[in-house]
């Protein structure tokens, strides 16, 4: 974002905005700050300003700026304090606000690839996030999650060493619903290992056919699924009656079914729509469908 010094008592805190006094120095919080932005949504850093009790900034000064900036540069280079530099000199300015000056550091946010930043060459103990206008330490699996999610393959390509054990019905509900969406596509004529192999459900890089995880979970059988993601549990209740544990309920180790997360999302989806009562109130709604193996892959939004 860009700082504009005549906007400088509108300005708050906030998950792109931080306000540090800096008058001793370059702050050890800062360096917090610049992680969370990266690892966030970017932001910037103003030095020689603080928050008062309202929330409006005021300015504070600058102390020896040269020096200041100086150390500013000599430790962000510096890859036992921070793992990676994301700023050029350009993202670095002075402005001037009323009789002070304040130095303004714009941190970029760090893409997939590049994260986790982190501080003090500890990746698990110095990652940080930002909040609303705070900076939090992230956790073990916050961090383990950025490290996987900057492999150059995806969770959801992964090749599994197994055979293709998918489930017939649930492959030819997938491709009635993609023929509707997908009038005409040259797909449609393929046979189903031929089309799984185009939506990167299977994966042919070898002697023999191989499922991708996405491919498994969207069209494997749940005791399949298990064996692979021992923790995999699909799991959908009504509580319609308080004094009753549930009054429906839809999960993967049903045997009427395949328990794979295609045949739960069409499942659920249709009670929602046909039995939810009018008008209705969410009360701490909470996300049908979650993996922690990745995102929703982009062939099950199709």
């Amino acid at each position: 974002m860009d700082f504009d010094p005549k906007r400088f008592d509108e300005y708050r805190e906030g998950n792109r905005l931080e306000a540090k006094a800096a008058n001793g120095g370059l702050p050890g919080s800062l360096w917090d700050t610049y992680s969370s932005f990266a690892n966030s949504y970017g932001g910037c850093i103003i030095c020689g300003a603080v928050e008062r009790k309202d929330g409006s900034w005021k300015t504070t000064g600058l102390r020896n700026l040269p020096k200041l900036k100086k150390d500013f540069w000599d430790t962000i280079h510096n890859e036992k304090k921070v793992s990676l530099c994301l700023i050029s000199e350009r993202d670095v300015e002075e402005y001037v606000v009323g009789e002070d000056v304040v130095l303004v550091i714009k941190v970029p946010r760090a893409t997939r690839y590049q994260r986790p930043v982190f501080i003090n060459n500890d990746v698990f103990g110095s990652t940080f996030r930002r909040d609303h206008e705070g900076d939090y330490r992230c956790t073990k699996p916050e961090v383990k999650a950025m490290i996987r999610d900057a492999s150059e393959e995806s969770p959801d390509e992964r090749v599994l060493d197994r055979k293709p054990d998918f489930d017939r019905e649930t492959i030819k509900s997938y491709r009635i619903r993609y023929n509707v969406r997908h009038e005409g596509s040259a797909w449609s004529k393929l046979n189903d290992n031929d089309f799984l192999i185009k939506i990167g459900a299977l994966n042919d890089e070898g002697e023999a056919l191989r499922p991708t995880a996405a491919g498994l979970l969207m069209f494997g059988e749940e005791l399949r699924i298990t064996r692979e993601y021992p923790e995999y549990f699909l799991d959908y209740r009504e509580h319609l009656e308080p004094n009753i544990r549930w009054t429906d309920r839809i999960y993967s180790q049903e045997p009427e079914w395949s328990g794979n997360v295609y045949d739960f999302f069409n499942r659920v989806s249709a009670k929602l729509v046909l039995d939810l009562k009018k008008p209705f109130k969410l009360v701490n709604q909470v996300c049908l469908i979650s993996s922690r193996h990745g995102g929703t892959p982009d062939w099950m939004r199709r």
